[in-house]
């Protein structure tokens, strides 16, 4: 049985390599996110403007105890998922876990694209939104490294460096 659980702050790409590994794999992909929109029938950004960020981390932390039992899964968590409850803890129990690190800088180039989809970066400027994604890159840290595997994805920007990184993934977890 395989379950992979990749954590790492937003803009990391864990979507990307989850998808990309998933495949190489044959085994089903599961964004965390995207697995919460479909049980509650809203949007994250619609579950934090009517329940705040504990509201929707009380939904995250349900729906993750639910997919994590999923057996031959590929899971990826928002970014704030390991730093809640016990989650970390918890997915550790439950399979291999991989933090996607990436420094601050190439989280923001990432993220500056599409801030209005991510509800903790919306209204904010260029300078407000670098100064924080280091500040909570900084906090999360502890968290994310307490995972099993740590990949450097600074590199992540084309679909080469992708396959590079699903090589090194599969690798670090003898798959």
């Amino acid at each position: 049985m395989v379950r992979i659980i990749i954590v790492g702050y937003m803009g990391s790409g864990k979507t990307t390599v989850g998808k990309a590994l998933s495949k190489d794999l044959g085994i089903p992909f599961y964004d965390l996110d995207w697995y919460i929109e479909s049980r509650m029938r809203k949007t994250v950004a619609q579950i934090f403007a009517e329940r705040g960020e504990e509201g929707f981390r009380k939904i995250e932390h349900n729906m993750l105890h639910e997919v994590a039992e999923f057996e031959n899964v590929i899971i990826s968590c928002g970014g704030g998922t390991p730093c809640f409850f016990d989650n970390m803890d918890y997915m550790n129990g439950q399979g291999e876990t991989v933090y996607l690190q990436a420094s601050p800088d190439v989280l923001y180039n990432h993220l500056k694209m599409g801030k209005t989809e991510r509800p903790l970066l919306k209204n904010k400027t260029p300078e407000e939104m670098q100064v924080f994604i280091a500040e909570q890159l900084e906090k999360r840290e502890p968290y994310y490294s307490k995972a099993k595997h740590t990949l450097n994805v600074d590199l992540l920007e084309n679909y080469e460096k992708i396959k590079i990184s699903v090589a090194k993934m599969r690798a670090l977890l003898n798959l």
